[in-house]
């Protein structure tokens, strides 16, 4: 997440080259987790599951997830501040997981149902605070969109099968990991957007105030 969803800082200024330079430096973490998700999510659904195996390997994946929350950069502080405290809680939900003396479907439905509805409101969250800062913040929302059902699926009847719990945890994975491949490489192109906006309103012959004004029309960004 690159913007918190209350982020105050980011908006009462503008998005300069620098500013995002800084964060689509890092967007091979972005790139790397989704291409850790789906291969996490065709895992899932390829392998004969004991409800042990798959307590420890969601386990392991949301570890990975709070650490690769904690290493995404954010646009201001508040929102660095989201990522380390949803990773360091992201990690936390999937030790206790994999310590679980004698994991149950009951008490991973509930972890992961739990989890998912969690993280899926702040990337709602988020995703409307980034609309002023990512053309494709759209991308976020979906995702949220999609976390949100799925945990309550999996909240609705956590001791069904393990067949169920396969089934959310497989197309949470998939679903996400697609989607953050997709952002990591619109989040790589954020400095060449900014380039390219400074070079038309050159191109047409307007002044720096031009400029300014256009890329605050394009980016949403307050002074």
């Amino acid at each position: 997440m690159f913007v918190a969803p209350h982020s105050s800082d980011w908006f009462r200024r503008q998005l300069t080259r620098d500013l995002a330079e800084g964060v689509a430096r890092n967007w091979w973490v972005l790139l790397v987790n989704g291409l850790l998700l789906v291969a996490a999510g065709v895992l899932i659904f390829s392998i004969d599951w004991s409800v042990r195996g798959l307590s420890v390997f969601i386990g392991t994946l949301f570890i990975m997830q709070g650490i690769s929350a904690v290493l995404l950069p954010g646009f201001d502080r508040t929102a660095q501040r989201t990522n380390i405290i949803s990773g360091l809680a992201s990690a936390a939900v999937g030790v206790a997981i994999i310590a679980w003396p004698s994991p149950g479907l009951q008490a991973v439905g509930i972890l992961l149902g739990s989890w998912l509805i969690v993280m899926g409101t702040l990337t709602i969250s988020g995703a409307f605070a980034a609309r002023r800062v990512l053309p494709d913040w759209w991308l976020w929302l979906i995702g949220g969109l999609l976390e949100v059902p799925l945990g309550v699926l999996a909240l609705a009847d956590p001791g069904a099968t393990l067949a169920a719990l396969v089934t959310v945890a497989g197309i949470w994975a998939v679903a996400i990991g697609v989607m953050r491949i997709a952002l990591a490489f619109e989040i790589k192109r954020l400095p060449h957007r900014i380039d390219e906006l400074g070079s038309d309103v050159r191109h047409n012959g307007h002044g720096s105030k031009a400029s300014d004004e256009l890329r605050r029309q394009r980016f949403g960004a307050a002074v």
